[in-house]
């Protein structure tokens, strides 16, 4: 084998690898039972286009992110491979223009006027979704301790 057929696999394996890795992390609050039941059906769509999951208690996210509790579970939460971190629509943005049949609401939540909209929706719902979670009887994934 020569030196080019060698490089030739290298770069070959290499984009391979870079093809398996996931281009970003969504993170979820764990204790919403919207949440819990939404972003886990989405899963499989999401690992399609790259994304994991993980719920923001999870300890490895804590420790990567370096925040207060309080801080951390206010938002939505988007960890991209490079080590950029979106949060709460700006995340649900970025995940839809990656996604080919989503693209068109990427288009829609990203115009002037209708970001502000699509903004100002995120944080009511973001605001109260433990409140909607138990008016809708979904149970979250995990238990917040009682203080």
């Amino acid at each position: 084998m020569d030196e080019f057929e060698n490089r030739d696999r290298e770069r070959a394996t290499g984009a391979a690898a870079a093809e398996r890795l996931p281009a970003g992390w969504v993170l979820y609050d764990a204790a919403c039972g919207v949440c819990s039941r939404w972003v886990p059906f989405w899963a499989p769509t999401l690992r399609k286009y790259r994304f994991e999951t993980a719920p923001l208690q999870a300890a490895w996210v804590k420790e990567r992110l370096g925040i207060s509790e309080a801080e951390l579970l206010q938002d939505f939460r988007l960890l991209l491979a490079d080590g950029r971190e979106l949060r709460g629509a700006e995340a649900y943005r970025h995940i839809m223009r990656r996604i080919p049949w989503a693209f068109p609401a990427y288009l829609v939540v990203s115009a002037p006027g209708l970001r502000v909209v699509f903004d100002w929706a995120y944080r009511r719902f973001a605001r109260n979704r433990l409140v909607l979670s138990r008016a809708c009887g979904l149970p979250p994934a995990i238990r917040k301790p009682a203080c």
